[in-house]
C-alpha cells in the first residue's frame, strides 16, 4: 500500500529499453537490448527494472568513489559502467559501456523523466494586444499569468501560472518561466530556466545623496540573459542604471541570490545560494562563488576563479585564483592566518 501511495508523488518515468538508450546516446551495449528501464536509482538501492551507474570519474573533489562491491552486488537490471569495470558487473545485467557514466546519466535522466509537453493558453491568463508569439501553438501560458504588450515569445516557451511578463520583454526559444516569476526590462535567451519567485529587471538599489536627502537614480538599462541560464527561486537580478546587467551563456544562479544593477557575469559560472553582487561587479568565465559570498562595488573577478563560502571580496581577483575569508585572500594565506590565530588565541 505504501509503495502504491508513494508512486503518486514520484516523478513518472517513460519506459525505455536498454537498446533505445544505447542508440540515442551512442553507448556500447552488452547484454539484452530489450531489457526495459522503468526508472533510475542509486546503484546501492536499485531494484530489478531500474538503471544505475558506477563510475570512478573524479571531475571534482565533491564526487565520492564507491567501493567496487557496490557494483558487484547491485540488483539493477541495466548498469552504466566504464570499460574497465565490465568484469565486475553482476551476471545477467545489461551493460551500457561509456568512458563517462556521470555525463551520460544526466542525459538518461532527462530522457526518462522528461516532463510531458505542455501546450495551450489558459483562458484565465491575461495577454494584452501587441504580444508577439513566434509559433502560438507551441507556447504554454498557465492560468493567471500576465503578459503585457510588446513582449516577444519564441517557439516552445512555457510560462507557468501566476507569472508576470512586463512590456517589451523578449523570451527565447524553449525557455521556462516558473510560477510567480516577475520579469520586466529584460531579454532572455534560449533554453533558460527561471524558477518560481525570481524577479528580473526591476530597478536596482541606485541612490545618490543631494541636499541631505537620498535621491533615486532613474534606471534605463535592461537585464540580458544569455542562452541556457538558470535563475534560482527568489533570486533578484536588477536592471542596469545606464548600462545593462548581463549574465553569460550557461551560467547557473542558485536560489536567493542578489545581482545588482550593471553587474556582468561571464559564461558557465556557478553562483551558489546567498551570493550578493553589488553594482558594477564584473566576473569572468567559469567562476565559482560558493554560498553567501559578497562582492563589493566595481570589483573585477577573473576567469576560472573559485571563492569560498561566506567570503567578502573587496579587491580585484586575477584569473585562476582560489580565495576565501573576510576579506577574501588566497587560500594559503587565509589558512596561514587562521593557524596563527588559533595558536596564539588566549
Amino acid at each position: 500500500m505504501f509503495s502504491f501511495i508513494k508512486s503518486w508523488f514520484m516523478p513518472a518515468a517513460t519506459i525505455k529499453t536498454a537498446g533505445e538508450l544505447a542508440t540515442k546516446f551512442g553507448l556500447e551495449l552488452r547484454g539484452d537490448a530489450n531489457t526495459p528501464v522503468r526508472g533510475v536509482a542509486p546503484i546501492a538501492d536499485a531494484k530489478p527494472g531500474e538503471l544505475a551507474f558506477y563510475s570512478t570519474e573524479r571531475n571534482s573533489n565533491a564526487f565520492k568513489i564507491l567501493p567496487i562491491d557496490v557494483l558487484r552486488n547491485t540488483r539493477a537490471s541495466v548498469i552504466l559502467v566504464q570499460p574497465e569495470h565490465i568484469s565486475d558487473a553482476p551476471n545477467g545485467a545489461t551493460l551500457l559501456v561509456t568512458d563517462s557514466p556521470r555525463g551520460n546519466i544526466v542525459k538518461i535522466l532527462g530522457e526518462i523523466y522528461a516532463e510531458p509537453p505542455r501546450r495551450g493558453i489558459s483562458r484565465h491568463a491575461t495577454i494584452e494586444r501587441g504580444v508577439f508569439m513566434r509559433k502560438r501553438k507551441t507556447v504554454y501560458v498557465g492560468q493567471y499569468a500576465t503578459i503585457e504588450s510588446g513582449t516577444v515569445l519564441e517557439v516552445d516557451v512555457k510560462i507557468y501560472p501566476g507569472a508576470f511578463i512586463g512590456r517589451n520583454v523578449t523570451i527565447g526559444r524553449g525557455t521556462v518561466i516558473g510560477h510567480g516569476a516577475h520579469i520586466e526590462n529584460a531579454t532572455i535567451g534560449a533554453d533558460c530556466i527561471i524558477h518560481p519567485g525570481a524577479v528580473i529587471g526591476k530597478d536596482g538599489f541606485g541612490y545618490t545623496r543631494q541636499d541631505g536627502h537620498n535621491v533615486f537614480i532613474p534606471h534605463t538599462g535592461r537585464v540580458v540573459l544569455g542562452n541556457r541560464v538558470s535563475v534560482g527561486a527568489n533570486t533578484c537580478i536588477d536592471r542596469g542604471a545606464l548600462t545593462d546587467t548581463i549574465i553569460g551563456d550557461g551560467t547557473k544562479i542558485d536560489n536567493l541570490c542578489q545581482i545588482a544593477h550593471g553587474a556582468v557575469v561571464g559564461r558557465e559560472c556557478f553562483l551558489a545560494s546567498g551570493v550578493g553582487l553589488t553594482g558594477g561587479v564584473k566576473i569572468g568565465d567559469r567562476a565559482l562563488l560558493a554560498g553567501q559570498v559578497g562582492v563589493a562595488n566595481g570589483v573585477k573577478i577573473g576567469n576560472d576563479v573559485e571563492i569560498g563560502a561566506k567570503s567578502g571580496v573587496f579587491r580585484d581577483i586575477p584569473d585562476g585564483e582560489r580565495q576565501m575569508g573576510f576579506p577574501a585572500a588566497p587560500g594559503t594565506e587565509f589558512w596561514r592566518h587562521y593557524a596563527w590565530l588559533k595558536k596564539n588565541a588566549k
